[in-house]
């Protein structure tokens, strides 16, 4: 049994993949170890989502938190945030802020 958790960050995809690719394949309970000491930010959002997949689990499949692993996670591009800055002789400059999208698929270890 699959379950997923997914929420949006304010950072690229890019630095969001560095601490994904980190859990990828790992039980749930080590992939929250490592998580807690990275240092990026991100990590502290990432542990969040693997959390919420795991209770997603345990409450609405009753399976045993101990044993899930993560089987994918994934950081897509999400939308970009365009603002634009006035400069000098009459020019702008755009401003864009970009965002991910984390998804976070758990499943049971005997489900592998």
């Amino acid at each position: 049994m699959q379950v997923r958790a997914k929420t949006t960050l304010g950072v690229s995809a890019k630095k969001a993949r560095l601490v994904v690719d980190l859990v990828r394949g790992q039980p749930v309970d080590e992939a929250l170890a490592i998580l807690r000491f990275t240092t990026t930010p991100i990590a502290r959002e990432v542990a969040k989502v693997v959390r919420s997949a795991s209770a997603n689990a345990e409450n609405n499949y009753q399976l045993n938190p101990r044993e899930l692993r993560v089987a994918q996670i994934f950081a897509d591009e999400g939308p970009r945030l365009k603002r634009f800055r006035p400069q000098a002789r009459g020019r702008i400059n755009p401003i864009l802020r970009p965002s991910c999208h984390i998804t976070v698929i758990v499943e049971g270890q005997s489900g592998a």
